[in-house]
């Protein structure tokens, strides 16, 4: 890390619960933001700028024009470039403050890999697109003991909850053991920029306390707003007796035994594929065996495919979003056609 300059946070440290040790604990801090869309750029924006010292960036996905109405880092530009969201928002985030540290992952986050994507975290922030995910988070929090801040928002209104391995309720405690049912998603009931900035203002108000030491001014509710119907409520969450995650210790997401049939990818026609073992795609021999095919653009972390109807985003790891069609079968159809993995 480059030399620190306090006089950037002069103003942070005026404020008597932070002040110089505040801002050192929070210097010396290692969140992992799980998602960098509407919740996950409005987090990194807010924890860099008060000079978290690690910020760990996840995500899978790549910018697309549709982000830029509630995705506050990302530019035109990182859209035109089907840049991948976590190298756009580190890039951006660099300029604002290059004087802390940033990684980057661009994976899909499953039961593989997410004890790694955690390790040596002192927080973890939700900024995930479905409960799968959210789920997983819960489990591999509460095994290893780190604390996290549970966001979700739709349409008009949005969730948090502060979820302290050992001390607090954790998600199966709310939701309950079973991945529930969602009954409205972004691609059916859409999302309005302002409820995403104020469920990760409170995220990131709540890792700023949690990193800081500042314990005693964490929120224990699980809070809800609707910002289009002016809606506000706090919520008292016991752990729930019996709790298989956090009273017994039982992991399914993480043991690879409870998937999801579906994964919803927020606001488009699309469906993830995603190869049965790890493996390290050439990106340059497929782009030379597709570009008679099609559109072709490789931008060193990507390559985007356009056929006809159908555009295939094909990583590195395997992976491969299938963006035209909502069929599973069919979608990975168009992976064995054009990828072959």
């Amino acid at each position: 890390m480059n030399q620190i300059n306090y006089d950037r946070y002069s103003r942070q440290m005026l404020f008597p619960p932070l002040g110089r040790e505040g801002q050192e604990r929070l210097l010396a801090g290692r969140v992992a933001i799980i998602g960098l869309g509407a919740l996950g750029t409005v987090s990194a924006s807010i924890l860099a700028r008060a000079g978290i010292g690690f910020l760990r960036l996840v995500d899978r996905d790549f910018v697309e024009e549709t982000n830029l109405q509630r995705q506050v880092i990302f530019t035109e530009g990182d859209a035109r470039g089907f840049l991948p969201k976590a190298e756009a928002a580190a890039a951006r985030l660099r300029e604002v403050n290059s004087g802390i540290t940033y990684e980057t992952l661009i994976e899909d986050v499953n039961y593989h890999n997410i004890e790694d994507i955690v390790s040596g975290m002192d927080l973890i922030v939700d900024a995930g697109d479905n409960l799968e995910i959210r789920y997983l988070v819960n489990e591999v929090a509460v095994k290893k003991g780190i604390p996290w801040i549970y966001g979700a928002c739709v349409a008009s209104y949005g969730m948090t909850f502060n979820i302290i391995p050992g001390k607090s309720a954790c998600l199966a405690c709310i939701f309950g053991d079973q991945l529930p049912h969602l009954t409205e998603t972004c691609d059916t009931a859409g999302v309005i920029g302002p409820i995403a900035s104020v469920i990760a203002s409170l995220q990131a108000a709540e890792a700023m306390k949690i990193l800081s030491g500042n314990l005693e001014y964490l929120n224990d509710k699980l809070r809800y707003y609707d910002l289009w119907e002016n809606r506000f409520n706090e919520v008292r969450i016991e752990r729930k007796d019996g709790c298989t995650v956090c009273q017994r210790g039982i992991f399914p997401l993480l043991a690879g035994k409870m998937k999801c049939q579906a994964t919803y990818l927020c606001g488009r026609n699309m469906v993830q594929v995603s190869p049965a073992q790890k493996m390290t795609l050439p990106l340059e021999k497929i782009e030379e065996r597709l570009a008679p095919l099609g559109r072709t653009i490789n931008n060193g972390y990507l390559l985007h495919f356009t056929t006809g109807q159908y555009e295939l985003v094909i990583f590195p790891d395997g992976r491969a979003l299938v963006k035209g069609t909502s069929d599973e079968a069919y979608a990975r159809s168009l992976y064995a056609r054009y990828v072959g993995a």
